[in-house]
């Protein structure tokens, strides 16, 4: 397999082959024939995460299955789906999920096996609505999960390590509307002092911004419709002394804002609105690098000071950041577990060598605050120090050893990252 590469195209995958199975059958029988395979997403994800020197498989050939149970309010869909694909048929059912992440064009099992996540004080990540999965574990066997069963909050956050997720089922809500209103140029002051005011708002907040200016940029906030999580000013209104964007913003500065969800407080679909993009374009800018960290949300003005103390030398490097919060989960290797969190989030230019040697440096300035990288985006940190700040890694450790005990879906990154180096490098000479 040649020029094979993620979405940001930083990453060309080094699989030997890359398969587009069309039934669960077919799935299982590549699992269990492959010494070494992963699951390839929608490509999103901006490391090397879903790579193997074996087999690439990718979901999206199977079919699109959408199961809803109006009464158990779950909806059960195909691994393989994207969150915009999914969100038009719960629309069309009266039925929504909770939140959603900036791009509806990620995969649901891809996004819920990183902790992707959205924004609001009171939204958990995407992962936490996961009421139950199946795997297709080592031997080619399916595995079925629910909230009852011992290993499910390990497995949900499961990095692709214990097995591919060939099926999702997901909490529901009745359908709801959401307006999206931009303020522009609030002050660093403002927000340091009333940070926890500011983020409870509106149902979903976001901050955009360079770290350079004298003023954050744009102020996205979310309201249902409901009146759920905030009141937003009347129309017109400052916030907190940010001024109303009077026509649409892209968040990168200069962006045309055709790509992005409808704003100006005009009502709309809850799948149209939580997303900042519209699934038809191409997102952010298309030609980008990203990372990002999160840690408690106690911590928040103190990271803020300790990230514009480094914006000399992040906003060369920078398109954009964006700062959300996300409640608490109970999942293993998620960067919100038992926290409520706030993420620091990184647009970078496409120039990987300068950013990675940048990322050290932002790691170390949070480093007191316990910060959890994201595992989707680019980031330092190593297996040793990771394990320091997740309660139950070892107990992830020891569930990935038990369903993979060949180690199959294990590859570099997970090695350097998760189970340590080695032994993975030990497997990749065996298998080439």
């Amino acid at each position: 397999m040649r020029h094979l590469t993620n979405w940001a195209r930083n990453v060309e995958y080094s699989a030997a082959r890359l398969h587009r199975p069309t039934s669960l059958d077919e799935v299982k029988a590549l699992v269990a024939s492959a010494r070494a395979v992963r699951a390839l997403g929608s490509g999103h994800s901006f490391n090397t995460l879903a790579d193997t020197p074996g087999e690439l498989i990718s979901l999206e050939a199977l079919a699109q299955e959408v199961v809803i149970d109006p009464s158990a309010r779950t909806v059960t869909v195909s691994g393989g789906i994207r969150y915009g694909e999914l969100g038009a048929r719960l629309q069309a059912e009266g039925f929504a999920l909770a939140n959603l992440a900036s791009l509806p064009h990620i995969s649901v099992a891809g996004a819920i096996a990183t902790a992707t996540h959205g924004s609001g004080n009171t939204n958990r990540n995407l992962a936490a609505a996961v009421s139950g999965l199946t795997l297709v574990t080592a031997r080619g066997e399916t595995l079925a999960l629910t909230r009852s069963s011992p290993d499910f909050a390990g497995a949900v956050v499961g990095l692709g390590a214990l097995g591919l997720v060939t099926s999702v089922t997901l909490d529901i809500e009745p359908s709801f509307d959401v307006a999206v209103t931009v303020y522009e140029h609030l002050a660093w002051d403002t927000l340091l002092h009333h940070f926890d005011a500011l983020m409870r708002a509106a149902y979903s907040v976001s901050l955009f911004t360079n770290w350079a200016r004298d003023t954050v940029d744009q102020v996205w906030l979310k309201q249902r419709v409901d009146g759920t999580a905030g009141a937003l000013p009347l129309p017109g209104q400052d916030f907190h002394g940010a001024t109303p964007a009077p026509e649409r913003r892209h968040p990168l500065p200069g962006a045309p804002a055709e790509a992005c969800s409808e704003q100006l407080g005009i009502a709309g679909c809850w799948a149209d609105r939580l997303p900042h993009f519209r699934l038809g374009f191409t997102p952010s800018r298309g030609e980008e690098l990203q990372s990002e960290y999160i840690l408690p949300r106690a911590h928040a003005a103190a990271a803020i000071e300790a990230l514009r103390a480094l914006a000399g030398r992040i906003a060369p490097l920078l398109q954009i950041a964006e700062i959300r919060t996300m409640a608490a989960d109970d999942l293993w290797l998620s960067m919100n577990y038992r926290a409520d969190s706030v993420g620091f989030h990184f647009t970078w230019k496409p120039l990987q060598p300068e950013v990675e040697a940048l990322l050290p440096v932002i790691e170390e300035a949070l480093a007191p605050f316990r910060a959890r990288p994201h595992w989707g985006k680019l980031f330092h940190a190593r297996a040793s120090h990771l394990a320091t700040l997740y309660e139950k890694w070892p107990a992830f450790i020891a569930l990935a050893e038990r369903l993979d005990p060949e180690h199959k879906f294990r590859n570099d990154f997970l090695a350097r990252h998760v189970f340590g180096a080695g032994t993975q490098e030990r497997r990749s000479e065996m298998i080439r």
